[in-house]
């Protein structure tokens, strides 16, 4: 099963558009990610319509915070970008009349819906600062001027 990263993407972004002094276009974030830049824009709307990020159309155009990282939980990125799954692993309905798998299916759940409510707990308590803040005062933010790449 393939990983969902935009929620992880979307962190980076944001944080960088935090640091960044101007407005960041799709193609630039694209740049960055090495992604394509309506993917990005079908994305940043979605922060946008949350109300995280705002746009600006025309020349001088782009996409900037609304509001601080500071108020930025990584539970409201990850139900913006749609919630995607945080498990990678889940039941099998392979037989659904085989009462032993019945039975693995139901635990698996309660297990699993246990540590996403963990998770999503946690999510909730840290902000895109938080993590912003483990980079060192003075350190180089990365901050993609020229649509280059993070490395």
């Amino acid at each position: 099963m393939r990983q969902d990263s935009r929620l992880s993407r979307m962190l980076h972004v944001l944080i960088h558009m935090g640091r960044y002094d101007g407005v960041m276009t799709s193609d630039m974030i694209a740049g960055m990610l090495d992604a394509n830049p309506v993917v990005i824009r079908r994305t940043m709307a979605g922060l946008r319509d949350q109300g995280y990020v705002r746009s600006e159309k025309g020349h001088r155009g782009g996409w900037t915070l609304a509001r601080p990282l500071s108020e930025l939980s990584l539970l409201d990125i990850y139900r913006a970008v749609g919630e995607p799954s945080v498990f990678a692993v889940g039941p099998a309905y392979d037989m659904p009349g085989c009462p032993i798998e019945q039975a693995v299916n139901a635990k698996l759940k309660d297990v699993f819906d246990e540590a996403e409510q963990l998770l999503l707990r946690r999510f909730s308590g840290m902000t895109l600062a938080d993590i912003a803040d483990a980079f060192p005062a003075g350190s180089p933010d990365g901050s993609p001027a020229t649509g280059e790449r993070c490395s």
